[in-house]
């Protein structure tokens, strides 16, 4: 082992504590990678921006515009919904159907916008079949990530490894279906799971009757009525400092049979008025005692309550487009921002309730907000929030919403027959949609997940340094004394299986970006050094690094769904990991068929 090849593991080790720990986001922590190799020396100015000039890295910003056109559009949910109407009658067939259909619209657009259109409209499912949406949001993820291994487009990963496979030296890329061959048996499979098995494993946790009852609020809405001798009469709650003193929210005032919701806190306050508020038992005491005012506990504050008037009680996710990631409520000024108030924060799995203002926001949190229902709607049209429940969905098929699933289609198909590369066709196709307007040149812009794009253009140059330096040799040839401990025969089997979990382990604990760059030369390498075709390998590299269900992290779309389903850490465990074994067992199975070792 040479001092440079010593160095490269440690910064590789480095990194991936670094994205387990989530000491960074993401991108910083792999910009902090290429910054140190780049100082080391092993990287030149031209090999450490490489990256954000990579085709594939290219591809997928604009596969994120095509993404975002077709979402936009909401032809997908419209057909969805249509579907289901017509085989309402079978909850198994129902649920197939819409599985295999999210499955195959995952493999001609990103999984993750497949996942945000789909959210609300499996919710929805979930009241109709009359079931927790934590029994359906699972498997809408993994039918998603499944789905995605069908093509080449279906998955940034499959992209990102033929890019680097191509740099090795490879003479053939992988082509645009050939994915298909062993996708299509990883997607029946598991469907099959996920229909007979996983609602046996899957928990039943969140209520999906009342939005107040999921996020257990129940007893910390109220009314309070002003009796005669308050101070407050005659101020206004900002006056009094309600909010202040009490850790106190005023929602409404109910002033003879009127319901005052507008400016609120600028309201003088009159005997005998009634507010509706938020906040704990203790504050609710406090403020009894003080403002001399009745709590009407007999009469606590109802979701039929909460939504008089233009109030609406909504459910929402925060995407890690929003620029309230990162920032606390009270930062970032949401209540003037949006006229709402925020009731409670669902994160991992757990309700936070305490001190809501000051809670610094995390993509894939999801809000409860209460608010006029003109002004949340807005929410629905914006890239930065995901609606789950409450505001009706308006599945009206919008101007040229042909021409988003044409684009798509025709640029997957003119790359699929080889006139066109992949790149050319996205390209012509997202200018296509602009001029069309489609989508505006902002929306393009803002669609595209750029923390992902950097991601990736940062951690391709470690690809470069790991072949440069001679790390994939190294690393290669410590596998291969391993795999020749079995008998000739047995060996590329030994390798495939070894190189399949060595992937599936890393990509649940990290990026599966960062562990395809970080496989694939080392595959290229073993696979060089033990004269096997090295197709099987790097086609087991990229459905490994897509096979990530045993954890919430693992994957985009499983983070998506861990916070509006209620799920625990175990929950992924205890359902994705017979899933990841089955397919294992039968990659190692199936993909010698398909590709030959020799």
């Amino acid at each position: 082992m040479t001092i440079e090849i010593a160095f490269v593991i440690i910064v590789v080790f480095v990194a991936f504590v670094l994205f387990v720990t989530e000491a960074f986001s993401l991108d910083v922590t792999a910009l902090l990678v290429l910054s140190i190799l780049f100082i080391g020396g092993l990287l030149t100015p031209e090999e450490a921006i490489s990256g954000f000039s990579n085709p594939a890295v290219i591809t997928i910003a604009l596969l994120f515009v095509l993404s975002h056109a077709l979402q936009k559009t909401r032809v997908l949910e419209y057909l969805v919904v249509r579907i289901n109407k017509l085989i309402s009658k079978s909850r198994i067939l129902g649920l197939g159907v819409y599985l295999l259909t999210i499955g195959f619209a995952s493999a001609l657009i990103n999984n993750t916008a497949i996942v945000a259109i789909m959210m609300p409209v499996t919710i929805r499912m979930a009241h109709k079949y009359h079931l927790s949406p934590s029994k359906l949001l699972i498997p809408l993820s993994y039918a998603a990530i499944l789905g995605g291994t069908l093509t080449l487009v279906g998955t940034s990963t499959n992209l990102l490894v033929n890019s680097i496979y191509m740099q090795q030296g490879a003479i053939e890329p992988l082509g645009m279906f050939e994915f298909a061959k062993f996708g299509m048996i990883k997607l029946i499979i598991g469907l099959f799971y996920i229909l007979l098995v996983a609602p046996k494993l899957l928990p039943s946790r969140t209520v999906t009757t009342s939005l107040t009852q999921s996020y257990h609020l129940g007893g910390y809405l109220t009314e309070m009525k002003i009796s005669a001798d308050s101070p407050l009469i005659g101020k206004t709650c900002i006056e009094r400092g309600v909010s202040h003193n009490y850790d106190i929210i005023v929602l409404d005032i109910q002033r003879r049979g009127r319901l005052i919701s507008t400016d609120v806190g600028n309201t003088v306050l009159e005997n005998d008025d009634i507010l509706f508020v938020k906040g704990s038992v203790e504050s609710f005491l406090q403020m009894k005692e003080v403002e001399k005012v009745t709590l009407l506990t007999d009469e606590k504050l109802t979701q039929k309550e909460l939504e008089q008037e233009d109030n609406i009680l909504i459910e929402c996710m925060i995407t890690d487009k929003s620029d309230l990631v990162g920032q606390s409520l009270m930062g970032s000024n949401f209540r003037q921002r949006f006229g709402a108030f925020i009731l409670a924060i669902r994160r991992d799995g757990d309700i936070l309730r305490k001190k809501i203002a000051h809670v610094i926001l995390q993509a894939y949190d999801t809000l409860l907000i209460y608010g006029g229902q003109k002004k949340l709607s807005e929410l629905t049209t914006r890239g930065e929030f995901i609606v789950l429940g409450e505001v009706k969905a308006n599945l009206k098929k919008v101007r040229f919403w042909w021409l988003a699933i044409f684009v798509i289609l025709l640029a997957v198909f003119l790359a699929a027959v080889g006139i066109f590369p992949i790149l050319k066709g996205v390209l012509i196709g997202a200018v296509i949609l602009m001029v069309f307007k489609v989508i505006t040149p902002n929306e393009a812009y803002q669609s595209i997940h750029w923390q992902v794009i950097v991601l990736i253009a940062a951690l391709i140059p470690l690809g470069t340094v790991i072949q440069s330096t001679g790390t994939a040799a190294w690393i290669g040839t410590s596998i291969t004394s391993i795999v020749t401990f079995s008998s000739v025969e047995w060996q590329p089997y030994v390798l495939l299986a070894l190189v399949y979990l060595i992937t599936m382990i890393l990509t649940e604990v990290s990026s599966n970006a960062a562990t395809a760059i970080i496989m694939t030369p080392i595959v290229v390498a073993v696979t060089t050094q033990m004269n096997f075709d090295p197709r099987p390998f790097i086609f087991s590299v990229c459905f490994a690094a897509s096979a990530s269900f045993i954890t919430p992290v693992g994957y985009q779309t499983n983070l998506m769904v861990y916070g509006p389903g209620g799920y625990k850490f175990s929950d992924f465990i205890k359902v994705g990991l017979p899933l990841a074994l089955t397919l294992w067992v039968m990659a190692v199975i199936f993909i010698p068929i398909i590709w030959p070792f020799q």
